[in-house]
């Protein structure tokens, strides 16, 4: 009987947090589009705004490349 009086206020704190955490979700927009990112695994090759797969030119000048003088 006395871990009731443990096992019962913590359950609540559990559920207390889990609502807290959905709502928090909600309220960021992790729910507000749930179809593209399904949908972008199968286009992504087609779609131009998707920069994961692209080769940078080779004409390019690298970032990383410090700049030559003359």
């Amino acid at each position: 009987m006395p871990a009731l009086y443990v096992m019962i206020p913590a359950a609540l704190l559990i559920v207390g947090v889990a609502v807290y955490i959905f709502f928090w979700a909600v309220d960021s927009g992790q729910y507000d589009d749930l179809d593209s990112p399904a949908h972008s695994i199968l286009f992504d090759d087609q779609d131009p705004r998707h920069q994961a797969a692209v080769k940078p030119d080779e004409n390019q000048p690298d970032d990383k490349d410090p700049p030559t003088r003359a």
